[in-house]
């Protein structure tokens, strides 16, 4: 097991290569499978989740990232730590997640509830284990304030975003928008439920609002959702005056976004294609690797509270100022 003090002198050496476009697969696997060639082995707290089974499939099957390996993992029950196993390759189960402290280089945190996150990743954040923890990152602003803060003081490298987000896509439709003067009205659409048993709009509601805060930026002041019977949408205002309607459907899985323009309201579409393994597990992995953090804590932050204001919203019906 390394210490903090070795990891973060292979950080320091691993920042040069940090900052070269991983653009290929082949060059992904060439900086990731480790600067020393030591093998990474990651433990995964949750197994609720079929994105638990994904990392299984994706490190240990499909082996996309060479000296990568998920060892670990510790499930709400025995049922879902063994079906992830089963499906995932994932060689050994834990029955308290402490467990895995000494054995495992990195850590994935993958509840399906947000609430559960921080206090999960707290011991291995200490220790100095670099961390991912799924979407939705917590579910209050100031336990995630509190909690980053430790992680800076300690040093160790955190990261949590949404894949629809922190994708190729995303980032392509960033681009687009910097050639389009003026935006006022945005249009946004995709599956949130607002009664969902593990968060309500925090469950599903960070694949819409987060590539928003992407494309457009974090300073959103004040959210206001709207219900009527089983359809609903939200307002959200920025800073500097725009303002984005979020659609939430309910009969489809998936996103569309559209801007008002000059010429008229037209949808932008990603014009790339998703490249295998995609952004978000490359920025992942490269974090694990040389404790280069793909967001930044600020925009974390700010995309909680934005969600946090929208549950507001939900029970009081009225506009919530989003307080970050």
């Amino acid at each position: 097991m390394e210490t903090r003090r070795s990891f973060i002198e292979k950080a320091g050496k691993g920042a040069a290569l940090s900052t070269i476009a991983l653009s290929t697969p082949a060059i992904a696997s060439q900086l990731i499978s480790g600067i020393d060639g030591k093998p990474i082995r990651i433990g995964i707290i949750g197994a609720e989740n079929s994105h638990t089974r994904g990392y299984g499939k994706l490190f240990n099957i499909d082996k996309l990232f060479p000296g990568v390996e998920v060892k670990y993992v510790w499930g709400e029950t025995e049922a879902f730590a063994k079906d992830a196993m089963e499906k995932g390759n994932i060689p050994n189960m834990v029955k308290q997640p402490k467990e895995m402290l000494g054995k495992i280089d990195a850590l994935i945190v993958d509840h399906r509830h947000g609430k559960f996150h921080l206090e999960a990743a707290t011991p291995f954040v200490k220790a100095g284990i670099p961390t991912f923890i799924d979407k939705p990152f917590c579910y209050r602003v100031e336990e995630g304030k509190k909690f980053l803060a430790m992680a800076r003081e300690v040093g160790t490298p955190i990261s949590s975003y949404s894949s629809v987000a922190h994708s190729d896509a995303t980032f392509d439709m960033m681009d687009q928008i910097k050639e389009i003067p003026d935006i006022q009205q945005v249009v946004r659409y995709g599956p949130v439920e607002l009664d969902s048993e593990y968060g309500g709009v925090f469950f599903y509601g960070s694949h819409i609002v987060q590539p928003l805060l992407y494309i457009f930026g974090n300073d959103v002041s004040r959210v206001r959702v709207n219900k009527n019977d089983k359809n609903s949408s939200a307002s959200l205002v920025f800073d500097n005056g725009m303002l984005a309607t979020l659609v939430f459907t309910s009969k489809r899985y998936g996103w569309q976004t559209f801007v008002e323009t000059d010429e008229g309201v037209i949808e932008i579409k990603p014009r790339v294609e998703e490249k295998n393994p995609a952004k978000n597990y490359v920025d992942m992995v490269t974090m694990f690797k040389t404790g280069k953090e793909p967001r930044s804590h600020d925009s974390i932050i700010k995309g909680v509270a934005v969600l946090e204001a929208l549950e507001k919203s939900v029970v009081s019906e009225q506009w919530e100022d989003v307080v970050a």
